[in-house]
């Protein structure tokens, strides 16, 4: 442990108790630190649903509230309340830096960017310019003079940050790749996809609803479809399947039961339409050795890497033939080469960045004092 940087305060402007991929990030990066005997905290809106996977001391403030943000609804702490418990919960941890994802983020991390009492790392995770955006940037242009480093997960949230005249150093999502392959595999008596997200209209988990159904209709050999997630279409998502035997609706699941499932899965699949800065989850479903599609958007191709099939967001006919190409090339050479990629993305090497990072801020934050 390094006596002048010791403590970091990890922040999560959306609640770790439902998934999603800022937080994974968060809970991710906190092993990591934590493994390496750093004194770690994270903040999150609450309330605590459960216990989290990781050794940090986990902070749950306030209670999260769905907000509609970027095509999806993000669990944010929006009292005033909360916002003061978070700057508090910050003093008390006496942090030598502090690490916001997704700093412009209500309320949480916001409040902690404007006040600025510590050395300040700023991650972008966002990408699409909406309207509020727009509406928005003036104001947060002069919130960005607070952010001591700023990095972002890829070229599209770099270019978002830009609106607010924030040059963001691109980084990458990182995970725990070695976890994803500790389970055995499991193989099935028929060709089965997994679905792992939320649901919502711009993950485009309608479109492979109607993929299978489409293909089972006229194939002899049929696909078997898990869907595990819960959100907003869940509900129309399943009167969509209209009973069928193909299509499984499991709920929102633990880590561990996510993990299985892409090692049981002979195809991952990935059919966003729009909104991805990234894909996390193609990393994922690689490094679990299992055959991935995604749709053809900007971040799903950089992430993939060339390692997954594209199929057209939306275009039922093309993840039909999409699917059927990666069933039939799940070959030892593919799967192999598509876990060398996903391994580029390993946390540890992510987390030996932000350190570095972490003591640029504390001497940028130095020089001005």
């Amino acid at each position: 442990m390094n006596d002048t940087l010791r403590r970091v305060v990890l922040v999560s402007p959306y609640s770790l108790f439902v998934p999603g991929g800022v937080q994974e990030q968060v809970l991710s990066m906190s092993r990591e630190l934590a493994r390496r005997e750093y004194d770690v905290t994270v903040l999150s809106p609450g309330p605590a649903t459960s216990v989290l996977d990781t050794p940090a001391h986990v902070v749950a403030l306030g209670r999260a509230r769905a907000v509609p943000a970027n095509g999806s609804r993000a669990p944010l702490a929006l009292s005033g309340r909360d916002q003061r418990a978070a700057l508090e919960s910050v003093r008390r941890a006496s942090p030598d830096v502090v690490h916001v994802h997704e700093p412009f983020a209500p309320r949480l991390a916001g409040a902690i960017v404007r006040t600025h009492e510590y050395p300040l790392v700023a991650t972008f995770h966002r990408a699409g310019l909406g309207g509020d955006i727009r509406l928005a940037a003036p104001w947060l242009r002069r919130r960005a003079r607070h952010i001591d480093v700023s990095t972002a997960v890829s070229p599209a949230a770099a270019e978002l940050a830009e609106h607010y005249g924030v040059h963001a150093e691109v980084l990458f999502n990182g995970f725990d790749v070695d976890r994803f392959s500790e389970f055995p595999r499991v193989h099935h008596d028929r060709p089965t996809l997994v679905y792992v997200g939320r649901l919502e209209a711009r993950k485009g988990v309608d479109t492979v609803i109607d993929a299978v159904l489409e293909h089972n209709r006229v194939a002899r050999a049929g696909w078997r479809l898990v869907v595990l997630g819960d959100g907003p279409e869940a509900g129309s998502l399943r009167r969509r399947a209209g009973g069928s035997h193909d299509i499984e609706f499991l709920g929102r699941v633990d880590d561990e039961t996510k993990r299985r499932w892409w090692r049981s899965a002979d195809v991952a699949l990935a059919p966003s339409r729009y909104g991805e800065s990234f894909g996390l989850v193609i990393l994922e479903a690689m490094a679990s050795s299992t055959r991935v599609v995604a749709s053809d958007i900007a971040g799903y191709r950089e992430a993939s890497g060339g390692h997954a099939v594209l199929a057209r967001p939306g275009d039922v006919a093309s993840w039909i033939t999409a699917i059927s190409h990666a069933l039939a090339t799940r070959d030892t050479l593919s799967l192999e080469g598509a876990r060398r990629h996903a391994m580029e993305w390993s946390m540890e090497r992510l987390v030996t960045r932000y350190l570095e990072l972490y003591y640029v801020a504390l001497r940028r934050r130095a020089a001005l004092r």
